[in-house]
């Protein structure tokens, strides 16, 4: 295994490896670490973020989500990015599984959560580099905007079909 990259928060590594057909492989794999994503509901409504990536150069709609610290817990993960993304906190972190992002090339997990039993966070310290506008939409309306397309980001399209 080469290191091809090493960051604060991923690694990219050149590594043979050995196919269960008997043949070996080079792959380049990514590892960004531990990530979480939420879904904050109250009553019918949920909140996302819209949100400008820099990688697509546009704002996209999503769930607020972040990668976890070193030695945070995905709990503290997610309340840490509630507060920070929507300025509210949850008393009520209800798991809602796994996902994987693109096995292809990445071990990237993002565990995902619905936030409940929300109340508004006044000691939020927002990311300087985010740029975030916060949209509080009937849980409905979401699921039409990720049917139609309007909704693009994967883990925030697992939540509104996992989220009840």
């Amino acid at each position: 295994m080469t290191i091809i990259y090493q960051g604060r928060r991923l690694s990219v590594e050149l590594k043979t490896i050995d196919l269960p057909n008997g043949r070996r492989k080079e792959a380049i794999i990514v590892r960004p670490g531990g990530a979480v994503a939420m879904l904050p509901c109250d009553g019918d409504d949920c909140y996302l973020i819209r949100q400008f990536r820099p990688a697509i150069g546009d704002y996209i709609y999503e769930a607020p989500a972040g990668t976890m610290e070193d030695g945070e817990l995905p709990e503290e993960t997610a309340s840490r990015e509630l507060i920070e993304e929507i300025r509210m906190r949850s008393d009520e972190l209800i798991p809602r599984g796994v996902l994987m992002t693109s096995p292809g090339f990445t071990d990237e997990v993002i565990r995902l959560y619905e936030a409940r039993s929300l109340t508004p966070a006044d000691d939020f310290e927002p990311d300087d580099d985010e740029v975030i506008d916060v949209v509080r939409i009937h849980r409905k309306e979401a699921e039409q905007m990720a049917h139609d397309g309007r909704i693009i980001d994967a883990k925030t399209i697992v939540l509104l079909f996992r989220c009840v």
